[in-house]
């Protein structure tokens, strides 16, 4: 144990920092689950680490404005692809995130396959390095975070359209998966959407902001007190609390309270 290692210098960024994730994962989630397109995160996510990569890959800072710029822009194309085959193919898109995923993921691998330091980039972006977050970090995600948040609530999810939902999808995923990793990112948006889904619909986000908090405060601390990796204890302090609240409070029939029937493609 490391109990001296509680500094606040460095849980409360980090800790604000999932907050500002969970902001707008949450309500993504439930919409990701309403389409029945669990996997799209990773792809997302993956294909905007491709583009962080390739830029490290030329040359560039991996955080400069010209690996931003290259994240978001393979993130924006990702989206555009993924908004043209569900029109085309609904019944197989699905399969077809997952055959996205699987192209970033090897990509990055064969553009990192020379570089000495390139496996643990690769890790880090994968994992995270959410206690290193600075409050520097923090101030671009949260004027991101409050415009997709605008538009996800103001517009509202049904005249934001197929595009529009991508669109959001990939700018929300390009700003999380650099600071908190793949695996936390994907993490923030299911786990919690899954816990709540037997809960009448105007509950779902206050359990859901909830539990993801909750979660994220306890990986950190568990993380700092036995010295663990930060990202991947959030992780399973997330899906233990989200099967605690489903067995020890929620009613026991899960499809109680499911919300409105999935949006036409």
């Amino acid at each position: 144990m490391n109990p001296d290692a509680f500094n606040l210098s460095i849980l409360a960024p980090a800790f604000l920092a999932g907050l500002l994730v969970l902001a707008t994962h949450v309500p993504l989630g439930r919409q990701v689950l309403r389409r029945g397109i669990v996997f799209i995160d990773l792809a997302i996510a993956q294909i905007a680490t491709l583009g962080v990569i390739a830029a490290d890959r030329f040359g560039f800072e991996p955080e400069g404005w010209i690996a931003q710029a290259a994240a978001v822009s393979a993130a924006v194309l990702g989206a555009v692809l993924l908004t043209w085959t569900e029109k085309h193919w609904p019944e197989t898109q699905e399969a077809l995130i997952g055959v996205l995923f699987a192209l970033a993921a090897t990509g990055g691998m064969i553009l990192v396959a020379n570089n000495p330091h390139g496996g643990e980039h690769l890790k880090d972006l994968l994992a995270g390095q959410i206690l290193w977050v600075g409050p520097a970090q923090l101030l671009p995600l949260a004027v991101l975070t409050a415009a997709i948040l605008a538009l996800w609530f103001g517009i509202g999810q049904q005249r934001l359209g197929r595009l529009g939902f991508y669109g959001l999808f990939a700018f929300a995923v390009t700003a999380s998966v650099q600071l908190v990793g793949v695996y936390l990112v994907f993490a923030s948006l299911i786990v919690p959407a899954l816990a709540i889904r037997s809960l009448p619909p105007r509950r779902q986000l206050t359990f859901g902001y909830l539990l993801g908090a909750l979660g994220y405060l306890l990986g950190l601390l568990l993380s700092l007190l036995f010295d663990l990796p930060s990202g991947a204890v959030i992780v399973w302090s997330l899906a233990a609390l989200a099967l605690a609240l489903n067995f020890l409070v929620l009613p026991k029939n899960p499809d109680a309270h499911v919300g409105a029937a999935p949006p036409p493609r």
